[in-house]
């Protein structure tokens, strides 16, 4: 396809509630939406990178330079074929990887609706609707955190995450569990702790949860190979997971037991789908991480959730999770067993709020092949 233009929205939405983990605390939620058109097609992507460099060292401001002065240039004018062909125009750029998350998704979505196909569809997706559950900041005490479990579970989610750092876990996490014994429940840490915390771990060892996610260092995977050894919860893997190949080293090295795959954070949901791949291989449980999408994200990870071995539940969420108003006409709902259905519409199957872009847009650019 050839790309004719892209334009480039860098938004910032209101959160329902505030959202807080061991490296911050949002209240609005910023990030760039990717409008390209090709072929008189439109597609949309959505780079997922945030204002500030808390999960990632990307931000809305370095994926705003990099997907102006270094990515536009690479494809405006230039026939893309396909994912592949764009992952080879962009392999120089090193690092970066939720700016050129986002720009696949796009190309995806124009692949999608120039075939007539969905996401899912194209990607080989299974389901129809796939279970999700629902991410929990961190909150004022034990006794907060237990009445928002509640609020969630009487929406209809049966499985939780609540996010965790050092202090603020074994009372919390253990408040949880005595209330909801049979509550599917796992633990965040973002990359908050160190091998020096072992015993603390050792005190969420005993909870029965689904896993612990990336509670060392983002870029470590030694470190979490000797503490999977001294633990019966599976750990899984969020950060540490940048590419295919770091997927391949965390098992190969037994660091992990579950991997988290969020297409944004390994450069985009080709390499998504090559993880899940390769875990599939191993028999080896994989979800789908969540970023605080807006409706154009959402609908790609509930697509690429459809695949077979995502066995475990998403951070995908319905709309209402997060946002009031969304940057796409379809919201997305919760279903009764804890569920979301899978857009079926060609490419992404989403829309656009044209009137609810202009409202959250701080700034805009408009790239055009020369």
């Amino acid at each position: 396809m050839k790309i004719e233009s892209i334009t480039l929205h860098h938004i910032s939405m209101p959160l329902v509630a505030p959202f807080e983990t061991s490296f911050g605390r949002e209240t609005d939620r910023q990030c760039v939406l990717i409008t390209m058109r090709a072929d008189g097609l439109t597609g949309y992507g959505e780079c997922v990178a945030s204002r500030d460099p808390g999960y990632s060292y990307e931000t809305a401001g370095t994926a705003w330079h990099i997907l102006k002065d270094f990515i536009a240039p690479l494809i405006l004018g230039k026939d893309v074929a396909d994912a592949e062909d764009f992952q080879t125009r962009v392999e120089r750029i090193r690092g970066h990887h939720l700016a050129k998350a986002g720009v696949e998704m796009a190309l995806w979505d124009l692949i999608g609706k120039r075939d007539g196909k969905s996401l899912k569809q194209m990607f080989g997706g299974t389901r129809e609707k796939v279970g999700v559950g629902v991410s929990i900041g961190i909150q004022e005490s034990a006794s907060a955190l237990v009445r928002t479990v509640e609020s969630y579970l009487e929406k209809g989610y049966r499985r939780v995450k609540i996010k965790i750092k050092p202090g603020r876990e074994v009372e919390e996490t253990s408040a949880v569990r005595r209330a909801y014994p049979d509550l599917r429940l796992q633990v965040d840490a973002n990359s908050a702790y160190t091998l020096e915390n072992t015993s603390v771990m050792r005190s969420l060892d005993d909870l029965d949860l689904l896993l612990i996610e990336q509670p060392l260092y983002e870029d470590d995977i030694w470190d979490h190979r000797k503490l999977q050894a001294e633990l019966k919860t599976p750990i899984c893997l969020d950060e540490s997971i940048v590419s295919p190949r770091h997927a391949r080293y965390a098992l190969e090295m037994e660091a992990c037991k579950i991997i988290n795959i969020k297409p944004a954070r390994v450069g985009g949901l080709s390499q998504g789908i090559a993880i899940h791949n390769y875990c599939r291989e191993r028999n080896v449980s994989v979800w789908c991480g969540g970023m605080l999408e807006t409706g154009v994200g959402r609908a790609s990870n509930l697509a690429l959730a459809s695949l077979p071995g995502f066995t475990l539940p998403g951070d995908i969420s319905a709309s209402d999770r997060y946002y009031q108003r969304d940057v796409t006409n379809e919201r997305f709902v919760l279903n009764e067993d804890s569920t979301i259905d899978v857009p079926d519409k060609p490419g992404l199957g989403i829309t656009i709020d044209s009137e609810a872009l202009k409202q959250f847009t701080l700034s805009e650019v408009f790239l055009k092949a020369e």
